[in-house]
This record gives structure tokens, C-alpha cells and sequence, in this order.
């Protein structure tokens, strides 16, 4: 039977990730406050650009909104061969998945650190004991995103998240939704990230954050009094 994971279906086998993930999964651990959140982050008719597919649930939420056209790029062979099995199962012709890195600047070569728990795959090795290298050739966001007409961009891509929005232009984004990582970068890397957005006029926007998933957004001016965001908090 297939796992329900925030009311996405997982045709996953437990033998297929490791068993803190397989936890993660029965439990609705897995990616529970981005899967809260992003509902609220993306809207109808967006195109939306994510790095870091993981298994495809975020994935398969953003594309379950009205209208939604959805990139998604996954570095990790293996994990990106699961997501297409959920996205499959979740999802029309609306997602093209796809592995392989975006990044500021011209192509090159990144390493790309593959471990068990594939959450914590990264392009860091100091992250941890890792299983293998994986040697993959970036591609320029900004190109990508003029390309494709992208409007919000979707991101958990441990910790790389800081060199991208420092050094990518990021042309035509409304929104972007990360995960921050301070344990690879502190609080200082958290503060230079908020730098480097607010440059391109995206703006931290509460309403679609929470803890270290966070939204900015350009500013769209005086809303009217939010009952549920009043409640939440």
C-alpha cells in the first residue's frame, strides 16, 4: 500500500530510503513545516522553478495549484528516480523533472556529495560521511529563468542557497521559499542571504513564514486583515 504524506501518494518501499526517512514518511515528518507552508506560498498560474526535488512531495503540492507549470531539478540520481515514481503518481503533464544543478554563472563542474540520508546530500563534505561523489555540471539559473518565464522559485538545497542568491540575478522572481541552514553558514550567512535578496527587492514576508523555512517577497503593498495568519499566531 502507498504511503498518504500530507495527502500525497508515496509509492516508495522502505527497503528504498533509508530508516530515518522511512520514519519520517509513516510518521508525516517528512518535510511537514515546507509542505504547510508552500501551500500558501504558490499561486494559481505560477511558473515555478524548485532545487532540490527530494522524493517529490513538495514537488507534487506545488503542482496540484490551479494553472501551475512546475521545473524541478534533483543533483542525486537515485532520490530523483523516486520522485518521478510520486510525481507520476500525484501529478498531470505539469512537471518536468529533471537532474542535474542550477547555478550563477557559466556551466561547471560541481561535486556533489551523495549519503544515505539523501536529506542530507550536499555540495558540502564537511555536512558529513558521505556514500559517493557525484560529479555534476551546473547550468546558469538566470538563463534558465528568462527562459521559462519563472515567477517563484522553490528551494532546500542544503545550504547552497547562500552562494545563489548572492551571485544570481534572479530576473522576474516574485517570491522565493528556502530553507536556511545556519549550522553551514550561522546566523551571519543567514543575515547576508536577507541582504542579497532585499538588493533585488524581495522582502521577508511572514505570511508564508516559519522557522527556517522562510518566504520573501517583492512588496505588494497594504493587504487586508488575514483571519487565519491572525489565529496561527
Amino acid at each position: 500500500m502507498d504511503l498518504d504524506v500530507h495527502g500525497i501518494r508515496v509509492p516508495i518501499q522502505p527497503d528504498e530510503v533509508s530508516p530515518e526517512i522511512w520514519s519520517a514518511l509513516q510518521s508525516g515528518r517528512y518535510e511537514a513545516n515546507e509542505a504547510q507552508k508552500v501551500r500558501r506560498v504558490i499561486q494559481p498560474n505560477d511558473m515555478v522553478l524548485e532545487l532540490g526535488t527530494g522524493l517529490g512531495v513538495v514537488t507534487s503540492i506545488i503542482a496540484s495549484v490551479d494553472g501551475v507549470r512546475v521545473w524541478s531539478f534533483e543533483p542525486d540520481p537515485t532520490t530523483l528516480q523516486l520522485a518521478q515514481r510520486v510525481v507520476d503518481a500525484n501529478c498531470d503533464d505539469n512537471v518536468m523533472l529533471t537532474n542535474g544543478i542550477l547555478a550563477a554563472g557559466p556551466p561547471k563542474k560541481v561535486e556533489f556529495f551523495q549519503r544515505r540520508d539523501f536529506w542530507m546530500s550536499s555540495r558540502f563534505a564537511k555536512q558529513g560521511p558521505y556514500e559517493r561523489v557525484i560529479d555534476v555540471t551546473s547550468c546558469d539559473i538566470d538563463e534558465f529563468i528568462r527562459e521559462h518565464g519563472i515567477n517563484a522559485l522553490v528551494m532546500d538545497i542544503e545550504g547552497s542557497e547562500l552562494e545563489l542568491v548572492q551571485k544570481a540575478r534572479l530576473p522576474g522572481i516574485e517570491r522565493i521559499f528556502l530553507e536556511l541552514h545556519d549550522h553551514l553558514y550561522g546566523l551571519a550567512g543567514v543575515r547576508a542571504i536577507s541582504e542579497a535578496l532585499g538588493d533585488k527587492g524581495l522582502i521577508y514576508d511572514p505570511r508564508g513564514s516559519s522557522g527556517p523555512c522562510v518566504l520573501f517577497s517583492v512588496d505588494d503593498g497594504e493587504r487586508q486583515f488575514d483571519a487565519e495568519i491572525a489565529h496561527a499566531t
